[in-house]
C-alpha cells in the first residue's frame, strides 16, 4: 500500500481457506496489507491463529482466525457466520484449501484417494459458494476466487484424481459466474491456475528426488519456459487483482500462473 493512498482492497472483507501456510498465507498477508479484513481458516487451527496474530501485529484488527475442515458442510456454515459477524460482511471468498496426494497410477488407484481429493478439492468449493453467496450478494460488488491448478488444463500421469478435481473447480467456477451474472447479483467468480509453486504441495516430487528440494525444483522447472517454478506471491498478486474492483468486468475466466507452460 502506497503511503497516503488507500489499499487496492480497502474496505473489502475476505475469507481465505487453507490459509495457515503456502499460497493462502501469502494471500492473507497481501490482502491485509492492501486494506482488507481477512478471515483466515484452516484445518490447523493453531497455525491459523498464529498467522492472524502476526498479521494483526502489523495491521491491527485486520485478521481473524478459524479452525475449519472444508470437507464438513456444517463447519462452513458456522465459520462463515462467525466471519461475517467479526468483519461486518463478506465481499471476497477465496476457496484455496486443497490437497495434492501421492502420485498414483491407474491400476493402483483407490476410491479412498479419489474420495478425499473430491471432498477437499472440489466439493468444498461448492460448500463455500453455497453458504457464502447470500453474504456476498449483501456486500456486493463481491468476488469469488477459486484456486484450481494448471493440472486442470494439462494432465499429468499419476495425478488422475487431482487432474479431475481441479478441472471440476474450473468448470464449476464458470457455472457460478454465469448464475450470478444472469441474476444481476454483482458477484464475480474466477479461477486461478498455478503451475509448480514453492509450497508443501511439491513434497511428493521432492520425495521422488531423494529428498533433494533443489534438485526437484530444477527438474520441475525444465518444462516451464521461464525456467523456474513460482513463488506464493505470484499467485497472491493475481488474487489481489481479482479481489479488487479493478477486475469489475472479469468473471468466468481462468488465470494461468504458469510461466508460459501452457503456451507451448
Amino acid at each position: 500500500m502506497t503511503a497516503g493512498r488507500p489499499g487496492r482492497v480497502a474496505g473489502k472483507t475476505a475469507l481465505i481457506t487453507g490459509a495457515a501456510g503456502g499460497l493462502g498465507e501469502s494471500m492473507a498477508w497481501m490482502l491485509a496489507r492492501e486494506g482488507a479484513k481477512v478471515a483466515v481458516t484452516d484445518i490447523d487451527g493453531p497455525r491459523a491463529a498464529a498467522l492472524a496474530a502476526a498479521i494483526n501485529a502489523e495491521v491491527p484488527g485486520a485478521a481473524f482466525a478459524h479452525a475449519h475442515d472444508v470437507a464438513d458442510e456444517d463447519q462452513w456454515a458456522a465459520v462463515i457466520a462467525a466471519a461475517v459477524d467479526q468483519m461486518g460482511g463478506l465481499s471476497v471468498l477465496v476457496n484455496n484449501a486443497g490437497i495434492g496426494g501421492d502420485l498414483v497410477f491407474v491400476e493402483g488407484d483407490t476410491a479412498a484417494n479419489w474420495d478425499r481429493q473430491y471432498q477437499i478439492n472440489l466439493r468444498s468449493v461448492m460448500f463455500g459458494c453455497k453458504h457464502a453467496m447470500a453474504h456476498l450478494r449483501a456486500s456486493a460488488p463481491a468476488s469469488i476466487i477459486n484456486i484450481s491448478s494448471i493440472a486442470a488444463l494439462a494432465a499429468g500421469p499419476g495425478m488422475g484424481a487431482y487432474n479431475a478435481t481441479k478441472a471440476g473447480v474450473w468448470m464449476y467456477t464458470k457455472t457460478i459466474a454465469l448464475e450470478a451474472a444472469k441474476a444481476d447479483w454483482n458477484v464475480r467468480c474466477n479461477s486461478v491456475h498455478p503451475v509448480f509453486i514453492k509450497t508443501a504441495i511439491l513434497d511428493p516430487f521432492v520425495a521422488m528426488s531423494g529428498g533433494d528440494e533443489t534438485k526437484a525444483h530444477e527438474r520441475l522447472a525444465r518444462g516451464i519456459p521461464l525456467k523456474r517454478i513460482g513463488e506464493p506471491d505470484d499467485v497472491a498478486y493475481c488474487v489481489l487483482y481479482l479481489a479488487s474492483d479493478e477486475s469489475k468486468f472479469v468473471t468466468g475466466s481462468e488465470f494461468k500462473i504458469d510461466g508460459g507452460m501452457t503456451a507451448q
